[in-house]
Parts: structure tokens; sequence; C-alpha cells
């Protein structure tokens, strides 16, 4: 006892205290920190308001050989953008500063696309949903090098669609098409120039090219904040490269070709006072008839055509509302679930123009059912790899065979977000969690999302030309993922063929690339 009598705490007790304070303090910070974090991922742009007149991206010019082939240019640059006030924010571009121009082709029409590349790196052009050979694909093994060229040619074979162009080198696909790289590729038919749908470009037929950004002062941010499993999620949207934008209609019937051209997140497009829109086509063409609806969910790379009604006088918000991305709390707030985006404000004139009626049938189905397979496969989506492995340049993972339909079964049971893209090939959803698909994934679709814990099965027919040594990607095009090694490899064979051996990594001037 000591000299005031009290009896001293013995040691253990004292160092208990101390370990017990230590904890207490460390479970506060951790939780203010999850706090904060939790709190500070939601993002909303909602009621900010719409200051800029949308840019429409050009329609590119084109000469037509005589031998009828249609002859497109397109050049990689860097340049400078007026995005924000106080200075120009260093961007890429196909034929300007930003984004390219917007290609358009008939079927059954001849086309070449020269496409020279002056950036300081190496990249490549992915035609994405365009049927065609894969050494004209633009895939990671089609490589345009730094101050090199190359002229893919091939012939449309396939119907009316909203297509599109980016960038495809292998681990850096995210980079360049945050940068800028990206446009429109327009397919038309003989069957769509019979239809009374909106068809001026630019007017009553507008392309919406949606893209999340984050700025660091003038320029582009594309870091990942904490905690972003999907890959870069922006603060902030534009459509065709333009923030706050309002587009002036004079029509009463305006068609919106709505493409995702987000490397992660995952949008749910809807008017603000719930009106209701005419869905008519997706990824790969027209559907059967029009699709009644007030929301449409597209995930990075996914399309969709629109008709919306306007009334004279009136601004109508397109929006994009809260949406389920992940199975619980965390994956839902921290993969972007929980963000609303005022993203186009449509204003219309005063006097419209009248629009005739929208036709009750569009286009019939060219789609495979799925009853004639001739095999089954099953592909299992994990930031490991798909089925267990991540890409390999120099690994076949699949060979199949012309002329066959296939039936893919797709499982996402990761936790987080996936969508599932295949080259050259537009597929029917067959089921999801062996139900009917909903009326949103019925149409041709080269791009799906495939949320955690849904499991779809895919129909598709491989009509194309044979190329064992050449091959075509499917991947997640959340575009972190794909660089993270979300990607297989597949290549099509003659019957009783077998796979040959692609090239192992882009060297040179790529597959089938020429210095100018």
């Amino acid at each position: 006892m000591s000299k005031t009598g009290k009896r001293r705490m013995p040691r253990w007790k004292r160092i208990v205290l101390v370990l017990a304070s230590i904890v207490a303090v460390l479970a506060v910070t951790v939780g203010t920190l999850f706090t904060w974090l939790y709190t500070g991922a939601r993002i909303s742009t909602v009621g900010a308001g719409f200051h800029r007149a949308l840019a429409v991206p050009p329609l590119a010019s084109s000469t037509v050989e005589p031998d009828g082939t249609r002859v497109f240019d397109l050049r990689m640059q860097a340049g400078e953008t007026d995005f924000v006030p106080g200075g120009k924010t260093p961007t890429w571009g196909f034929n300007g500063g930003y984004l390219g121009p917007t290609l358009r082709a008939e079927r059954g029409e001849k086309v070449r696309v020269r496409i020279s590349n002056t950036l300081p790196e190496a990249s490549t052009v992915h035609w994405h949903g365009m049927h065609l050979p894969a050494a004209m694909d633009g895939g990671p093994h089609q490589t345009v090098p730094a101050g090199g060229a190359w002229s893919p040619q091939w012939t449309v074979d396939q119907p009316a669609a909203t297509l599109w162009y980016h960038p495809h080198p292998h681990g850096a696909t995210e980079t360049h098409v945050q940068r800028g790289l990206a446009g429109m590729f327009l397919l038309d038919d003989e069957r769509t120039r019979t239809l009374t749908l909106p068809r001026t470009y630019g007017v009553d037929d507008v392309p919406v090219i949606v893209q999340d950004v984050r700025f660091d002062g003038t320029r582009l941010d594309h870091g990942h904040q904490l905690m972003r499993s999907a890959g870069f999620l922006g603060d902030r949207t534009m459509v065709n490269g333009t923030l706050d934008p309002y587009l002036e209609v004079k029509d009463e019937l305006v068609r919106l070709r709505l493409l995702n051209a987000s490397t992660a997140r995952v949008y749910d497009f809807g008017f603000a006072d719930g009106r209701e829109v005419h869905r008519i086509a997706s990824d790969g063409g027209l559907l059967e008839a029009p699709h009644t609806t007030d929301r449409i969910r597209l995930s990075p790379g996914e399309r969709a055509e629109i008709v919306v009604r306007v009334r004279p006088g009136e601004r109508a918000v397109l929006r994009s509302f809260e949406t389920a991305v992940g199975p619980d709390f965390w994956n839902q707030r921290f993969g972007g679930g929980d963000d609303s985006f005022d993203v186009l404000e449509l204003r219309a004139a005063a006097v419209l123009r009248p629009s005739p009626p929208l036709p009750q049938a569009l286009a019939p189905s060219e789609l495979p059912t799925g009853q004639d397979a001739a095999r089954h496969r099953f592909f299992e989506l994990r930031m490991s790899g798909i089925n267990g492995r991540k890409m390999d340049m120099a690994r076949v993972d699949e060979t199949v065979t012309r002329g066959t339909s296939e039936v893919w079964t797709v499982r996402n049971g990761n936790g987080m977000p996936h969508n599932f893209h295949v080259h050259d090939v537009q597929f029917r959803v067959l089921d999801v969690n062996g139900a009917a698909p909903p009326p949103s994934l019925r149409g041709p679709k080269d791009t799906v999302f495939v949320p955690s814990g849904t499991t779809m099965r895919l129909a598709m027919r491989f009509d194309g030309a044979a190329d064992p040594d050449t091959p075509y990607m499917y991947h997640c095009h959340l575009l972190y993922h794909e660089d993270q090694g979300m990607m297989g490899q597949f290549v099509v064979v003659e019957p009783g063929g077998a796979a040959g051996t692609p090239q192992g990594a882009p060297h040179g001037a790529g597959a089938h690339g020429h210095r100018p």
C-alpha cells in the first residue's frame, strides 16, 4: 500500500486499460472514416441546371471509289478542349480534339477506314458491334503504333444499327477511352428507310454519347477513388463532350441514340417527369415492335434508341436515376448505384413540326433461337479472370465452328457489377436466372449487364469468315476490369478445323498495320 493509503492498480490492469483505450480510439476513427467515405460516395447533379448547347458530332466525310468502296479517314490525335472556364483541357480525339465524327454506311456497302495514329503511343480502333473479319476487328491484336497507320476494309453485312468505335489496346483501354477516343458508326438499310421514324441527323435523330468525368482544375482526373472496385466513376456527366447540355427540339418526336461510353458507370435513363418513351432499338438494331417504358438501363458499351414526344414550349430533363448495381449496401454505394445525374435537357420550340406516328412493326428478328445450338459453353465472371483465367494474348480460349449457333451461359457470382461483350456477333438473351428476359433485354445485343447473382443464357451464330490465327474477344466492358484481365479470345474455324497460334503480343505495326 502507498503512503497515501491507496493501493496501486496492478500493472497488467493498466496495460489492459491502455490497450482498451487504443482500441476504442481506433474503432471511433475507423467508424468515422467509414461514415465519411460512405456518405461522401453518393453523387447527385439533379437540379444543377443546363447551360450549354449540345454539340452534335459531324457526319464524317467520305469518298466512293470506282468499285463502290466507301472510304473514311480517321486521325487519332492529341488536342485541347474547352470544357470548363479558366483554361483548356488536354484531350485525345479522332479528327479533332475530343471524340470523333459519326461514320455512316449502308448494309451491303464495302467500307474502308484509313486510320493514322499521331498520338505519342500505340492504340487500336475497335468497331464495337460490327460483324466483320477478325483481322479487321480492331482488337488488341490490330495495334496501330505511334506514327503508324492501318486500313481495315470489309462489307457491311448486318441490319441498320447504332454502333460505335473506340480503342482496345490490351491493358490501356480505360485511359484511352477516357481521354476522348470514341465515336458513333451508324448503319442504314432498305427497311429502315421505309419506316416513319425520325431520321434527320442532328435535328430529330440525335446521337447522345454519355460519359462521366471528374475535373482536377481544368484537367481530366482519371484516378480511381477509394473502394471503387468497378473502376473510374466520375462526379459529372457530359453528352457528346458537352457539360450541362441542352438540345433545342423543333419536332413533336425526337429520336435519341443513347450510348453509354463511360468506362464503369451504369446509367438508368428516364425523364424527370416520369413520361414514357418508345424504345425502338437495342445494341444491334431495331426491335420487332416499339416497347413503351419509362426507364432504360445501360451498362458501359450498351446502346438503345428511344423516341420521346415533347409538347410545345416545354422543357424535359433526361435523368439517370439510382439503380441496383450491387447485392449489398457496400457494393451498391461504391459501385455508383446510389448516384443520380441530370444528363440532358430537351427544350421544345413554341411551335413544333408535326411528326408521323411511329410504326407498330419495326424489323423482323434475325437472331438465332438457340434451339439448333451446336454447342453450349459456360463463362464465370470474376476479377480473377473469366473461368479463372486472365487474358493471355498467346492463348486461344475457345474455338467455334463457322456456320453454327451456340448457347453461352454467363454467370456473375463475384459480388460486384460486371457486364459481358462479345465481338463480331449479335446475340439473343434467352433467359435470366431461368426466367424469360424482360422487354429491356429483348432485341439484338452485343453487350449485356450481368449483376452479381445473375446467370444469363445467350444464343449467337458464327456465320462470318473463318480465321484460325486471328481471335475475337469476349470480355467485361467495365474497362478497368477488362484491363485487369477479364477477357478471353475465340477463333472461328471451318468445320473440322483447329485453332492456330495467335500473335502473342503486338509489335511493330501490329498484325495488319503498316507505316505510312
